[in-house]
């Protein structure tokens, strides 16, 4: 491919803050110059940002004003790219190469968020490129010669989970449609996909409408994740016209415009060392994809021998042609400007320059319209004649098993291919076509006003998604005085329909008494939250209140006859608004300011995964998998690794023996995505009763688990004075979950413990000298019987990089572990003084796990009762500490309390030394005060005073003080005795021969 055609066109585009970015405070990482962007990393803002060149690079951040009809735009002399000037940019080359003939392909690349819906799709008056291009296709048309006849056919499919969905269809097979190669072509097609005549860019908005409904139903039902899934929209204009000779040609062009999932993947949340890390199909067409661009992009370097994947995925087969081969390709990519999300910008920015590389040789495609179809029907007489026998395998070695399959393969291939070339003649006849659509369209048209009129009259419920663009397009009336909500097979039917996860035969009652709408649950049992709290009887509904019917069916009631809200209700309700409120009715903070970077990170992150941990543990239930799923906190402490932050994990517990696993964040979402794709199996009838434990992604080994962690602060180090103590384990909730005995000791460096002269008053005392610490983990008590298999304890101190682990001790609950090891501290430093002073070292206590015979009690009941038992024994065993866990990072309160308690142990160990240092002063005292006057002498009664002085406290100090005068006035009165004859020089020298000084020493003794 090197050598030759064309590039294809890279865009970039950022987009205004959010919400959420404002209230974070997030601050703009990317900068724009022409085609120039620059991403700068928060991390470290004093290194040069790193660039990227594109075709084009839109400033679409800030410096526009909405206008009177609600369209952005630029402020006089900025730079801010609006819809249009995008549309001039890249969807009007689009256009121009349709009528030229060439087959034309646009695609959205970037993290769910960053705008990519609004630059394809648009929101309301600023239309994007996918309904400009619609509308300028056929204003186009209008103005156009007259001998020119268009025929234009548009079709809608979404790729979730490697499955095919036609959206202009609102029941598919299961399993999704098939995909096949035409042999002719070489090129993949989806068999049986839906495509409609379309005359008007009104009838093209009308079908986009309904493929946004049945993708929203559909993505409910099944439990998927909207922003995992690729939309693409096909349209193929044909130009119809007459050559010289009088011949009819057509020349044909297929418009690809393609919204692809969010490029955020699992992996990059650290889902490393998953067992099952490449089982998910989620990822599977993104993944396949960025591979295809790189190994197109290593072709067109001029690279030999590139083997370009593109069967790797159904999207890349679909997308085939307009990646590597005939067609004039754009891709947009959609960057977010907040520094909270620079690693997932710079890897959308690296996406989008390996996609710059890539070269296409698109070719117009014109050919005779009788050519056309004489080349269908005779490859239609032959594929007949194959069925027949003439091209089926004969015996090469092959069992008749194989040679049985093969043929049933092989007719199956020939028979859709018969299909879609007798589907392609039929479609030769465009305006049958496009009348017959018309007419079914009619009483559509009709149902959708009619919907339209009762919306401002009756009381309703609209959907509400994580993608704006599928909320609001799924509308319930409640005018009738009773409405049922269930599933399909209760008896009697339901007004309402409800599929999915959770959701019972009755399981919902609304009633309307003259205008005044009332919820009920239909079954015990039947989850139903009512903004964000779990409904138990009944309750009137209010103007915009939020209701979530089972796991995932949210609406938000609309009474246009009581169009008052209650106080403190947003005017505009979005899916983040109410997930944030069944987080806060569950304990979790949701306030936005005020947090540091980190609380931040772990708030988003727990909104994120609480909606995931719902669905999952409701999987579990009609799966009857017997786990139960949680979002714990773990501290950086708590982690092996240095420096690490608080992080969002989720915990996995089996109910029948009560094993626990903790999970990453990454690791977590990437189960979720497999427990999708059982749960798709299951809804499609498969049996997954019996899936094996290796491909069973609710399946985990057992491994030892992390018990709980204690917390020894160490303070005493800072004075040399030893520490032991019985430290309370707790878990992530701050349950007690038993005690450890562990001491922390100064001695010498062959292991030797300190005597009481090595007490030091001030730490600073210790600077520059060699410091050895002898540390005990003696052993333990632990509460919960079913950690007998085995207990062991790890910890590290200081810059250690590597754990320390006791021994695991089997058969017990009280371990005597009997751990000693010296640590040795070349040099102490401040560094090390401000360790002492506000570090600590932390205990993790481990169960050993096992995969133990199950409890036949236990084994008798569902997961769903199972769930409900343990809800009731955590409700009853009100653990010590917060029952409802916050986003707060300082020391929770067992750590406070332990930290104060080391504090008060060092006050009373110093209080202790100073007590002994004072009773050896005042034995001191007595004895020189008990000895004759002649033997008194001043100077070894000072020089003992001040060896026990000045190795205690600043007490004795002060008090040292004072018998320093003493002696100083002593010396003096001996002094001047001497002078005048009244006593001998070693008396005067020792001070104490007089009775002055005896008084005096009396004295100091007294003032001890």
């Amino acid at each position: 491919m090197s050598g030759g055609g064309e590039s294809v066109k890279v865009a970039v585009r950022v987009r205004p803050f959010n919400s959420r970015e404002k209230e974070r405070g997030a601050k703009v990482i990317i900068s724009m110059d022409g085609a120039l962007t620059k991403i700068q990393n928060p991390e470290t803002p004093k290194e040069d940002p790193k660039s990227f060149t594109f075709d084009y690079s839109y400033w679409s951040h800030d410096n526009f004003t909405e206008d009177s009809e609600g369209n952005l735009v630029a402020d006089p002399g900025s730079n801010y790219a609006s819809q249009r000037i995008v549309f001039q940019d890249l969807g009007q080359g689009v256009l121009d190469n349709a009528f030229k003939g060439f087959n034309c392909s646009l695609f959205a690349y970037g993290q769910t968020g960053s705008g990519k819906s609004y630059s394809m799709v648009g929101y309301g008056p600023n239309k994007g490129i996918v309904p400009i291009t619609c509308d300028e296709l056929f204003k186009t048309m209008a103005a156009a010669k007259q001998e020119v006849k268009y025929q234009v056919t548009f079709s809608m499919l979404e790729i979730y989970n490697e499955q095919v969905r036609d959206l202009l269809e609102k029941v598919n097979p299961k399993g999704g449609l098939v995909v096949r190669q035409n042999p002719k072509l070489g090129l993949f097609y989806v068999v049986n996909l839906k495509s409609v005549a379309v005359g008007s860019y009104a009838e093209i908005e009308k079908r986009i409408a309904e493929g946004t409904a049945n993708r929203t139903v559909a993505s409910t039902n099944m439990n998927a994740t909207s922003s995992r899934a690729h939309t693409v929209v096909t349209i193929v204009f044909d130009q119809i016209s007459k050559n010289e000779s009088g011949q009819e040609t057509k020349k044909s062009s297929v418009i690809n415009l393609v919204d692809l999932a969010g490029s955020e993947r699992a992996d990059s949340t650290g889902a490393t060392g998953d067992r099952l890390k490449e089982g998910a199909n989620i990822n599977k067409s993104l993944s396949a994809l960025g591979n295809v661009i790189s190994a197109l992009a290593d072709l067109s370097m001029g690279k030999k021998k590139i083997m370009v994947p593109y069967r790797d995925s159904v999207l890349t087969k679909l997308l085939q042609n307009a990646l590597g081969g005939n067609s004039k390709t754009v891709m947009i990519a959609a960057l977010s400007p907040a520094d909270i999300n620079y690693d997932e910008t710079l890897g959308t920015l690296r996406y989008a320059d390996r996609a710059k590389k890539i070269k296409n040789k698109a070719v117009v495609n014109e050919n005779p319209m009788d050519k056309l179809i004489r080349e269908l029907r005779e490859e239609n007489d032959k594929l007949k004649k194959s069925l027949t026998g003439g091209m089926m395998p004969e015996n090469v070695g092959m069992s008749q098993e194989d040679i049985d399959k093969m043929k049933k393969e092989m007719e199956e291939e020939i028979r859709a291919q018969l299909m879609a070339n007798q589907k392609a003649i039929s479609d030769m006849d465009w305006d049958q076509k496009l009348e017959q659509q018309r007419a079914e369209d009619v009483s559509e048209n009709n149902e959708r006003d009619l919907t339209a009129s009762r919306k401002k009259k009756e009381p309703h419920l609209l959907n509400l998604n994580e993608d704006p663009q599928l909320s609001g397009v799924v509308c319930h009336f409640l005018g009738s005085s009773e409405t049922t909500f269930g599933r399909k097979d209760a008896d009697p039917q339901p007004t309402i329909t409800l599929n999915g996860l959770s959701i019972q035969k009755k399981h919902a009652i609304v009633s309307n008494s003259d205008g005044e709408v009332e919820i009920k649950p239909g079954s015990p049992g039947a989850k139903i939250k009512v903004n964000g709290i779990p409904l138990v009887n009944s309750k009137v509904l209010e103007n915009l209140d939020r209701i979530l019917f089972g796991s995932n069916h949210m609406y938000v009631y609309h009474n246009p006859a009581k169009a008052d809200v209650p106080e403190g209700t947003p005017a505009t309700i979005d899916w983040e608004f109410a997930q944030k409120e069944i987080a806060h009715a569950k304990g979790y903070q949701t306030a936005g300011s005020g947090l540091s970077k980190e609380q931040q990170r772990v708030q988003d992150q727990i909104l994120e995964l609480l909606p995931m941990v719902n669905e999952v543990n409701a999987v579990s239930e009609e799966l009857n998998k017997h786990r139960s799923f949680e979002i714990v906190l773990i501290s950086g402490a708590a982690q092996e690794g240095k420096d690490k932050e608080t992080e969002v994990m989720v915990k996995m517990k089996n109910l029948l023996n009560e094993n626990t696993w903790v999970w990453g964040r990454g690791k977590f979402i990437n189960r979720r995505y497999l427990i999708q794709e059982l749960y798709q199996r299951f809804i499609d009838g498969e049996d997954v009763s019996d899936v094996k434990d290796n491909d069973d992604p609710f399946w985990e080994p057992a491994e030892d688990v992390l018990i709980g962690t204690a917390h020894a602060f160490l303070q005493s180090l800072g004075y040399s004075l030893d520490f032991d103590d019985n430290i309370t384990v707790t878990d992530f909730k701050g349950t007690d979950e038993g005690k450890l005995y562990i001491t922390i000791k100064p001695c010498t460096q062959d292991g030797k413990p300190y005597t009481d002269e090595e007490y030091v008053d001030d730490p600073s005392e210790l600077l520059g000298k060699p410091y050895h610490i002898k540390i005990g983990v003696i052993n333990g008590d632990v509460h919960k019987a079913r950690y007998s298999k085995g207990l062991m304890v790890k910890y590290r101190f200081y810059e250690e990089t590597e754990y320390t682990e006791t021994p695991m001790l089997t058969g017990t609950l009280s371990p005597e572990w009997n751990h000693n090891r010296i640590v040795s501290i070349p040099v102490v430093t401040q560094e090390v003084l401000d360790y002492f002073e506000t570090g600590s070292i932390t205990y993790s206590l481990y169960g050993h796990q096992e995969n133990t015979a199950v409890d036949t009690k236990r084994k008798n009941l569902t997961t769903k009762e199972l769930r409900q038992l343990e809800n009731m024994q955590e409700a009853s065993a009100k653990p010590i500490l917060n029952k409802k866990m916050s986003v707060s990072f300082g020391p929770n309160g067992e750590d406070e309390t332990t930290h104060l308690k080391s504090e008060l142990v060092l006050l009373q160990k110093q209080y202790d030394r100073l007590r002994k240092k004072e009773r050896r002063m005042q034995d001191i005292c007595e004895e020189w005060e008990k000895k004759p006057v002649e033997d008194q002498q001043f100077l070894p009664f000072y020089r003992k005073v001040h060896a026990v002085a000045f190795s205690s406290g600043s007490r004795l100090k002060s008090r040292v003080q004072m018998v320093n005068k003493i002696v100083k006035g002593a010396q003096e009165s001996s002094a001047a005795a001497a002078a005048n004859g009244n006593g001998n020089a070693a008396a005067g020298a020792g001070g104490g021969d007089t009775p002055k000084g005896k008084a005096e020493g009396s004295k100091a003794c007294l003032v001890m």
